[in-house]
């Protein structure tokens, strides 16, 4: 990986012909993919690496920068408009749900360096979450099983367990009380 992102590219030259090779894709065969589709788009997102578990809902308008550093769990949704900047690990829980508008950032440059490089932390999202609508969440953060995320918050640091967040910075506002269905 390049140092200086004033001489190059941050990234390897492998690297950026796989990108190349996951732009191509997404553009012919995943981002116009009819909406009822998600096996479709967790089937091509597995030959790029992606770590896809069962019923798992990826919309076809997500954006996703690298899917070999993804993993989604089990009947996770992604919806549409979400952009999951995968420069790094990007982990989402099963029973999670991150909604339209979203972006998981997992890369940033050191701004105190000379020559800004890029480096990576990963992004752990539990299970059972809801990002709600328009949430920035940057690199290196976690949200705890349960939480539910405020629209439009912004998440710098990582968050507890089963709580209510929200704002920027967001902070844990409430506990989360699930009600279980029960039939």
């Amino acid at each position: 990986m390049n140092t200086n992102t004033h001489v190059g590219p941050s990234f390897s030259r492998s690297n950026r012909f796989a990108r190349l090779l996951w732009g191509l894709t997404y553009l012919m065969l995943f981002r116009y993919s009819p909406i009822p589709l998600h096996e479709w788009r967790s089937f091509i997102l597995r030959l790029f690496g992606a770590k896809i578990g069962k019923g798992v809902h990826v919309y076809p308008a997500v954006r996703i920068w690298a899917p070999w550093n993804l993993e989604i769990k089990d009947h996770a949704g992604i919806a549409s408009g979400v952009n999951l900047y995968a420069q790094g690990k990007i982990l989402i829980g099963r029973k999670t749900v991150i909604s339209q508008g979203s972006h998981l950032c997992a890369g940033t440059h050191d701004y105190t360096r000379e020559g800004f490089p890029l480096y990576t932390k990963p992004i752990v999202i539990g299970d059972e979450v809801w990002i709600a609508a328009d949430v920035f969440v940057h690199p290196g953060v976690s949200i705890g099983n349960g939480t539910v995320v405020g629209a439009r918050s912004v998440v710098t640091r990582s968050l507890p367990e089963w709580k209510v967040c929200s704002g920027h910075p967001c902070i844990p506002v409430k506990n989360r009380v699930l009600h279980r269905n029960e039939l």
